[in-house]
């Protein structure tokens, strides 16, 4: 399969026309309304978003600030368009910062831009999806070919610079994302950074929860395996509502080892992590 048949498969599947007639046939509008609102909030913060960064071309520390406002505000206002209520315990990190958490969907980087001014390190894969590469571009998303041991000396000078620039950086370092039952063990290259420098690590734990009545969390908002993504956005797109929670660790780890730095920031996550079950009601 070439790389523009595997993105299709990824992003689309194939049934996302099939889904879509579907929803338009039952009479079911809320995920159409939804992923209408979704579109249009997005491409109204796109515009303010570009205006705002060419006027503040000549001042980065401007332009960076204007990016994490209007970043913050558009991942409040999708918050608000899939009803999803943000419960945050812990203290949140100031940028800059090293951040590692758990990865259980696409709508982590949401939450996680909801209330952290900063940068994702994502797979490189993903900056050739349409529309969510530019996106993701736009924002400053670090790519990473973790295909290519070359590319992490750039992956590196990419981090230090960040950071040095006063932005926070986030990674997912499991390099996938899950059912959450578990927190996969982390890929130690993640963290080459952090220990060459002994910066702090910060880390946080994700969960998800939808009502008693709803499909569980782990079949319909954790995006894992080959579920495609438009079809997965739409059914989270049914959903009444669901809840999110980051539970922020209290003390950073700092080490000049990076395997050791990825096996205790695991057992970090799980000292605050909830495992999704089966059952809506996860405890």
């Amino acid at each position: 399969m070439t790389n523009a048949a595997n993105v299709r498969e990824e992003v689309y599947g194939a049934s996302a026309g099939r889904d879509l007639f579907e929803l338009v046939r039952r009479g079911e509008w809320r995920p159409l309304l939804r992923l209408g609102a979704i579109a249009t909030w997005t491409g109204g913060m796109l515009v303010v978003l570009v205006a705002g960064m060419w006027t503040a071309a000549r001042w980065p520390s401007r332009q960076r600030g204007w990016r994490n406002l209007i970043v913050k505000r558009w991942a409040r206002g999708m918050a608000r368009i899939v009803n999803m209520r943000m419960r945050i315990h812990g203290p949140k990190p100031a940028a800059p910062f090293f951040l590692v958490a758990n990865h259980l969907s696409y709508v982590d980087i949401v939450l996680m831009l909801a209330h952290l001014d900063g940068v994702f390190v994502a797979k490189h894969e993903l900056n050739q999806w349409p529309v969510v590469g530019y996106l993701t571009r736009l924002v400053g998303t670090i790519f990473v070919n973790r295909q290519s041991h070359r590319d992490a000396v750039r992956v590196i000078n990419e981090i230090d610079g960040r950071v040095a620039r006063g932005d926070g950086v986030m990674v997912f370092p499991e390099g996938t994302s899950s059912d959450g039952g578990d927190v996969y063990p982390m890929k130690a290259a993640l963290f080459e950074w952090a220990a060459q420098t002994e910066y702090p690590v910060r880390h946080a734990a994700i969960h998800y929860q939808t009502g008693p009545k709803a499909r569980p969390a782990r079949d319909v908002i954790c995006w894992w395996g080959t579920m495609a993504f438009l079809p997965h956005v739409l059914d989270l797109c049914r959903l009444d509502g669901f809840t999110a929670t980051v539970r922020f660790g209290d003390q950073p780890l700092i080490g000049n080892n990076r395997a050791t730095l990825a096996s205790e920031a695991r057992d970090a996550i799980m000292a605050n992590f909830v495992a999704h079950s089966s059952s809506p009601r996860e405890p």
